[in-house]
């Protein structure tokens, strides 16, 4: 018997201040992705994001909830949760 795949649910995050809506589970690291907006700069001001997407590689450092150094692609998105690029 087939079930009725509804889609997920849906929450709101801030991106640098501006609010976004995506699929509740959505991993942090692909809002910053899908948006354009690198996670962090590295020591010479080079636009860094998300490479390796298994948490091993660092690249997509991000401050989360005020929070620095947090691994964006091993966080799911959450009911407002605060993404913002790290210096």
């Amino acid at each position: 018997m087939l079930r009725n795949i509804s889609s997920p649910a849906r929450v709101t995050v801030w991106l640098n201040g501006t609010s976004i809506e995506v699929p509740e589970g959505t991993m942090a690291s692909a809002v910053f992705l899908v948006f354009g907006v690198p996670c962090r700069a590295s020591v010479t001001g080079e636009q860094r994001t998300a490479l390796c997407g298994m948490g091993i590689c660092f690249e997509c450092r991000a401050t989360v909830d005020g929070a620095p150094h947090r691994r964006t692609c091993q966080l799911p998105c959450r009911e407002g949760m605060r993404l913002e690029t790290q210096p």
